[in-house]
């Protein structure tokens, strides 16, 4: 399965919805906002003032199924229980499940489809009944239409499975080899060919042990770790050339720090034969694999997309399930609601998935702070630092949708243009930082003062075997700093934008002490390093996200009419669902790493 599309597919998500969010924020500066309150807040609600600028709030179907306010209506809670249980099951279960069984052509692929598809029907048809039984509480609700178009779009991966069976099952026919059900079964159900490899790790000790051995100080190196046994003359020969061009002056900042390096950090900078690489490349085992057609890759990019797309989807309906079925997000409500769910859903989306990155997640590509087993020049920095820009560059503009020509700039424009302009800058300075002809340039000025004959001996230093980006980090903190002191109209609604700021703000701090650490001993093995900041940092990330979907004026507004006013209460039961989420991505992530263990070893 591809592993370069989550983080891709995030990019897209993040660009497109950032242009919605900042609609709805320029938008609401002249209803929501209006009244913003800048002297002291406020701790008892004013209804009166409320009135002013919004509607009643109209009946729901919570009101019905849980409040019973309306005693004329028949409730069906249960009804609805089934409908969001089995359609969990089928989305947060069933569908990584299968995602993860494909991506090693397991032969209970086809089940876990199946499954998905009958706890589909379950769901919408416990929906259909529980809206046939109950009258209509939610006017436009677009929520049933989208949860169709997200469950039409899971059959085209399914489709695309079907087309390739049948053309392996062309192939299969046309070799005229003789019948029998295991080659059947092998080659053209599982579309397993005979000469592929066991697994995606198949050779990777044997092949890459020099490659990543461990740096040892001279004054330790008779005291070496034992190696790993390797098959691969590569590895030898790249030893001869580094004894062959290494130069005594190399890598000599001061007596007290002399060491030899493995060829992880001996490419060099100049060296014509690396010229068009990463400064991070690394030769892999995988990349001897025979190519794909372009058909089979572009097969796989869609559904690779597609898949993990239907996973965010997922929880996009999720959110507006809640939406509907409270009532929120009506009249001049809309826009600050859009803009606190796209945002804060951001983050929490963002923050599952660093998590999994610290639980190894996309390790071949370098991405759990371990060394890449993969020619891959795209690190998890760059993909930051471009969806940052891309948010900045588009928000810049967007900010005074709202307005009409001539309108003065309010202060809450100029507050998100700033965050804006920051977004952009800081992510372009992020992407230069991550491209490898700009760091080529940045290290010219170095390289020049040294005689043309050892130009090409210079090598790299052991801090590149890393990326240790700040910006992405530093943005996310600014903007969780500068949202804790956001002016609000009441002290609850304040002090909850305080603890999400702060959340924000402390994972920018845990990231930061990850490159630290990681500075002092940059990661040497091809095996997830799990820096125990990043676990930490990811859990603030997401709580983070949840508590800023939780401020939303209108849910702020509600807890305060039933006396559910609490900082406590909000954040233990944003902690309880992070640590819910936490355990699911460890679910996902560990199934897929025990499918990989067990085909490893079978």
């Amino acid at each position: 399965m591809p592993s370069r599309q989550p983080m891709g597919v995030l990019s897209l998500l993040l660009s497109l919805s950032s242009s919605v969010a900042a609609r709805s924020l320029g938008l609401r500066d002249s209803s929501e906002h209006m009244h913003m309150h800048h002297g002291q807040p406020l701790t008892e609600i004013n209804e009166t003032d409320i009135l002013l600028w919004h509607l009643p709030t109209p009946p729901s179907y919570w009101s019905i199924d849980i409040d019973g306010s309306g005693q004329s209506v028949s409730r069906y809670p249960g009804l609805m229980a089934l409908h969001v249980a089995f359609m969990m099951l089928a989305f947060f279960v069933a569908l990584p499940a299968g995602i993860a069984l494909r991506s090693l052509k397991h032969r209970w692929h086809a089940f876990t489809v199946v499954l998905f598809y009958f706890l589909c029907i379950l769901g919408c048809a416990a929906s259909a009944l529980y809206r046939k039984l109950t009258p209509d509480m939610y006017d436009g609700s677009t929520h049933s239409s989208h949860g169709y178009v997200v469950i039409c779009l899971t059959l085209v991966p399914s489709a695309l499975d079907i087309a390739t069976s049948f053309i392996r099952l062309y192939a299969y026919l046309r070799d005229g080899d003789k019948f029998t059900f295991r080659s059947f079964w092998h080659d053209v159900v599982l579309g397993r060919e005979s000469h592929e490899l066991s697994s995606d790790y198949t050779g990777l000790v044997a092949e890459d042990a020099e490659e990543y051995d461990e740096i040892k100080p001279l004054n330790v190196a008779s005291q070496e770790v034992p190696r790993l046994q390797s098959n691969s003359p590569s590895a030898d020969r790249e030893t001869a050339d580094l004894d062959r061009y290494a130069a005594p002056w190399v890598n000599e900042p001061s007596p007290h720090h002399r060491c030899t390096f493995s060829t992880v950090s001996d490419h060099t900078l100049f060296d014509p034969r690396h010229s068009e690489e990463t400064l991070r490349d690394v030769s892999s085992p995988l990349a001897s694999r025979q190519p794909q057609s372009l058909v089979q890759r572009i097969t796989a990019i869609v559904r690779a997309i597609l898949e993990r797309l239907l996973v965010f989807a997922a929880f996009g309906l999720t959110l507006t399930g809640i939406v509907v079925y409270t009532g929120g997000c009506r009249n001049n409500y809309i826009n600050g609601c859009l803009a606190h769910l796209i945002k804060g859903g951001i983050f929490w989306c963002y923050g599952l998935f660093t998590f999994a990155r610290f639980l190894g997640s996309h390790s071949e590509m370098g991405w759990a702070w371990n060394v890449s087993p993969i020619d891959n020049h795209i690190s998890a920095e760059l993909v930051e630092s471009t969806v940052i820009f891309l948010y900045g560059i588009s928000n810049t503009w967007m900010e005074r949708f709202g307005a009409h020509r001539g309108d003065p700039y309010t202060t809450k424009q100029v507050q998100y243009i700033s965050i804006a302009v920051m977004f952009w800058f800081a992510g372009l300075v992020g992407m230069g930082m991550e491209s490898r002809r700009v760091r080529e340039w940045l290290a010219a000025s170095a390289a020049s003062a040294v005689r043309p004959a050892r130009s090409g001996n210079i090598s790299e230093p052991p801090s590149y075997r890393g990326s240790f980006n700040p910006f992405p980090a530093l943005v996310i903190g600014v903007t969780g700093a500068a949202m804790s002191a956001h002016a609000q109209t009441y002290l609850f609604q304040v002090q909850i934008h305080q603890l999400w700021g702060w959340l924000l703000l402390g994972f920018s701090v845990m990231r930061c002490l990850t490159y630290f650490f990681l500075w002092l001993d940059p990661p040497k093995s091809v095996l997830p390093s799990r820096p125990p900041t990043e676990a930490l940092g990811s859990f603030f990330l997401a709580c983070g996200g949840l508590m800023f979907m939780f401020s939303t004026e209108e849910v702020t507004l509600a807890a305060m009419r039933r006396g559910r006013d609490d900082m406590m209460m909000f954040l233990n039961v944003a902690v309880a669902i992070t640590c819910f989420a936490f355990c699911w991505t460890l679910c996902v992530v560990g199934f897929k790493g025990w499918l990989k263990y067990r085909n490893n070893h079978s």
